[in-house]
């Protein structure tokens, strides 16, 4: 995936500025694409010069006025196209397990405080997906082994695509944390068999 195709999705969520963008892909984005400041403000730049964004200045009291960026119908299309594309399923490069397996060859217990350190770092990250999803989500997570549901009774809202959908995306989220978490309590309870008294 390209950036562009991460702040299309932003944008056609929520028109906004370069600096609303960055604070979006600080808070929810980021659950699946990281990317700086300066890295958007190009992108950007890049996609109004190709017509895939709109910018309109916005007058602001007191401040500076604003840039908001909204879809044009160019990046609608290549998103619509790249969306329609297939994508080959993501290669894990994970150089923690690397150097779990070099750990072998050298003393395995001096990684303990490396793998404590990634082990909060995933403790530290699934705590703030916990709160996005209280702060934005109030319903409660879906049973891992659901029942059978009742036939609803009456008439339903239609689904909110958007949003059921975000809330998917950071459900997966949420599990890769509590995945990470649980493997790295196992190489945890591994590498303490390598310490000092074996």
């Amino acid at each position: 995936m390209a950036l562009e195709h991460a702040i299309l999705v932003s944008l056609l969520e929520k028109p906004g500025s370069g600096y609303e963008l960055a604070r979006r892909f600080e808070r929810s984005i980021g659950y699946f694409w990281t990317a700086t400041h300066q890295q958007i403000y190009r992108v950007l730049k890049r996609m109004e010069n190709d017509g895939w964004v709109d910018a309109r200045d916005v007058p602001q009291q007191g401040r500076p006025d604003k840039k908001e960026y909204s879809v044009a119908d160019l990046g609608r299309a290549a998103l619509s196209s790249w969306l329609h594309d297939p994508i080959e399923p993501e290669s894990v490069r994970h150089d923690l397990a690397v150097k779990i397996r070099g750990a072998a060859f050298d003393d395995p217990a001096a990684l303990i405080h490396e793998v404590e350190r990634h082990r909060q770092a995933h403790r530290d990250r699934l705590t703030h997906y916990l709160a996005g999803q209280a702060r934005d989500f109030t319903e409660p997570e879906p049973d891992p082994e659901p029942r059978p549901a009742a036939q609803p009774t009456g008439p339903q809202p239609p689904p909110d695509a958007e949003r059921e959908l975000q809330h998917a995306v950071l459900r997966g989220g949420i599990a890769y944390e509590r995945m990470m978490i649980g493997w790295l309590d196992d190489v945890l309870a591994t590498l303490a068999r390598f310490g000092p008294d074996r």
